[in-house]
């Protein structure tokens, strides 16, 4: 797999123009710290000039049709069908996602910009019986759907294309104007989507790409009166204080989690063991819905461990532009760290290490630990590494308490064969999202994606995504006249 050249350094993206920014910082490569190129470091006057780009630009975007919203979603899908193989190499050199699974997620990219295409053309607003009050004889109620204005997106390392799609397309799609955080390690797909969107026919200004510190670009965004609504994909912690300080305007927070899988007895380990690796292992753990917890009853317990280390152990780590690697470096030094003290830290307190849980440079080796105290940062935090843990439970209650004892509660899967202990673990399972003999890492990119506690607020997943993005007005008209 070859690189995919890029410029010594990159520019802002603001109305429809590439701006020298006043401060540059260096972008390197998780996989072996080589410099990709120099990002801008935006200020709080660049800062405001996106935002500002972003408010003029609002007219032209709402006078758009919906046909016309739509045809430029739909040429930005044949541009990145064009452009395949260079968003994949973007990806896998600035966030070390495995290339194989870097054109997957570009495949998800192409098919969550066709969603947000055909959504364009579905904004249907009702009627309303009017008469169906006393006082609302001869009246005509309708409703409509309006953009907010200007949306607020910042997004995280570790899909740097697709989740920025699921903010960019509804936005485009319901005709608001965009402002574009992305995160500092991973914003060569963002400058490559804004190149796009720009040979698609976008209006200058609808999309404006700012990169730098969150405590200067984010900030500004979040607190300026101008943005109407912040969607936000990131940690609790930063979710809670984007929400302090936010004021009025509407806000989506997709937030941590420490996905669950139960395995119940009368499974057949055979069918489902190469699919929880997937889930445990893909990208290096670093996903959202990752499987970080496992919970098998007793009767299969060691059989499963057994498999699921074989598999395991099977493997490839290394360079992710390697067409065989599985497994590649984690996004920085400071998380390989972290990821290692937590691993220690349940070692110390009990849990047994089967594989992993050593690095090499840095890669973090597929980690399976055992009987880690729910209490230990392996199990009751979000991990985001190549780490899972496996316990045993007695019973699918026991198990269902296990996955509900969370801070978090994103989605959770169960695999079984009795339709009883499935539909009631669909009740009792206190998270967005329950996978029914899956694992708690599937998702397609149309269906209501979110969470509750501190997993986060709203919803994502285009046509849901479209509701959060727009405002509701009611039209009557008096014909008793």
């Amino acid at each position: 797999m070859l690189k995919t050249e890029i410029e010594k350094r990159k520019k802002l993206f603001i109305n429809g123009e590439w701006r020298e920014a006043g401060e540059h910082i260096p972008l390197y490569s998780p996989y072996n710290q080589e410099v990709l190129t120099e990002i801008p470091k935006a200020s709080i006057e660049e800062t405001d000039a996106a935002i500002e780009a972003a408010v003029q630009a609002q007219t032209k975007m709402k006078k758009l049709t919906a046909h016309e919203r739509s045809e430029i979603l739909f040429q930005l899908v044949r541009l990145l069908q064009d452009n395949h193989e260079k968003a994949a190499a973007l990806i896998a050199q600035e966030a070390a996602k495995p290339i194989a699974t870097a054109r997957g997620e570009v495949d998800r990219t192409i098919q969550t910009y066709k969603f947000a295409a055909m959504e364009a053309n579905q904004l249907y607003g009702e009627t309303l019986p009017m008469d169906a009050a006393p006082g609302g004889q001869n009246r005509l109620g309708y409703t409509v759907h309006e953009p907010l204005g200007v949306i607020g997106a910042i997004t995280p390392f570790n899909f740097p294309m697709n989740l920025v799609a699921h903010k960019v397309g509804p936005a485009i799609a319901t005709g608001n104007t965009i402002v574009l955080k992305p995160a500092s390690q991973t914003p060569l797909s963002a400058f490559f989507l804004a190149e796009l969107l720009q040979e698609a026919g976008l209006p200058e200004g609808a999309l404006n790409v700012v990169t730098g510190s969150g405590r200067v670009v984010g900030d500004r965004i979040v607190k300026d009166e101008r943005v109407n609504m912040i969607t936000f994909t990131g940690s609790p912690e930063v979710g809670k204080e984007i929400r302090s300080k936010a004021g009025l305007k509407k806000a989506t927070l997709e937030l941590g989690s420490n996905a669950a899988v139960i395995v119940d007895e009368d499974v057949d380990l055979n069918a489902i063991i190469s699919r929880c690796v997937q889930g445990a292992f893909a990208f290096q753990g670093q996903v959202c819905i990752s499987l970080q917890r496992v919970y098998v009853h007793e009767n299969v317990y060691e059989s499963f461990v057994e498999k699921f280390v074989e598999e395991t152990k099977k493997l490839v780590t290394g360079d992710p532009l390697d067409e065989k690697t599985n497994v590649s470096a984690m996004i920085s030094e400071r998380d390989v760290e972290r990821a290692l003290a937590w691993i220690k830290e349940a070692k110390e307190s009990g849990a047994v290490v089967k594989t992993g849980g050593e690095r090499e440079g840095s890669i973090v080796l597929p980690t399976v630990l055992l009987n880690a105290a729910d209490d230990q940062k392996v199990s009751c935090q979000e991990v985001f590494a190549p780490i899972v843990v496996i316990n045993p439970v007695s019973s699918i209650d026991k198990a269902i308490g296990e996955v509900n004892h969370s801070r978090y509660g994103l989605q959770a899967g169960i695999y079984t064969k009795d339709i009883q202990k499935a539909m009631n673990a669909s009740e009792q399972l206190e998270v967005g999202g329950v996978m029914i003999n899956d694992i708690p890492t599937f998702r397609v990119d149309h269906m209501p994606y979110g969470g509750v506690k501190e997993s986060g607020t709203g919803r994502e997943g285009i046509k849901y995504a479209v509701k959060e993005m727009t405002e509701l007005k009611l039209v009557v008209v008096n014909n008793n006249q």
